[in-house]
């Protein structure tokens, strides 16, 4: 658990610290002091979701209707604002069904995608990645895929992934 919160922190306060970087930068500049203060205060409603979401573990989530493009879009927009720190040129895109609603746990659903995109993240060799999410209803409810342009799963892992505590990551605590 100390492991995941260190990561899940991880992200935001990184991005903190380049955007310190970058006002120290353009101190004379008001314009982009005030944009790059927005994205702190973004960074810091990140830190307290993180808080949240550990705060609320072992209860019961509250579920409410909720539109699943505009959820994917809010982690997507996060993650673009901060993909030029990654020292790679990544798309990160959203398609797929715009109006489907879905029953679901709003933190909770943000935390797995943006697991999923930090994997794809991670996978990524090259300087040039792409990462799109697909939004689809299908017959019995709605499916999310995320595909990237990474090294991939060997083939004879696949099967491990869903297993509680799997990862292959030094620092990784899988789904448990």
């Amino acid at each position: 658990m100390a492991k995941e919160t260190a990561h899940q922190f991880g992200t935001p306060i990184s991005s903190l610290m380049g955007w310190i970087e970058m006002m120290k930068m353009n101190y004379q500049k008001p314009d982009a002091v005030m944009d790059i203060t927005e994205e702190i205060s973004s960074d810091v409603d990140k830190l307290n979701k993180i808080t949240y979401r550990f705060s609320k573990i072992g209860s019961k989530p509250e579920i409410k209707k909720h539109v699943v493009y505009e959820e994917v879009k809010k982690v997507t927009e996060y993650f673009n604002r901060r993909l030029p720190q990654t020292g790679k040129t990544v798309e990160l895109s959203v398609q797929g069904d715009q109006n489907c609603c879905a029953l679901m746990n709003a933190e909770l659903f943000e935390w797995v995608l943006e697991n999923l995109i930090k994997n794809a993240l991670d996978a990524i060799e090259n300087k040039k990645g792409k990462i799109v999410i697909d939004i689809l209803e299908a017959k019995k409810g709605i499916e999310i895929e995320v595909t990237d342009n990474g090294k991939g799963i060997d083939l004879r892992r696949r099967k491990d992934v869903f297993r509680p505590g799997y990862s292959t990551k030094k620092r990784g605590w899988g789904l448990d």
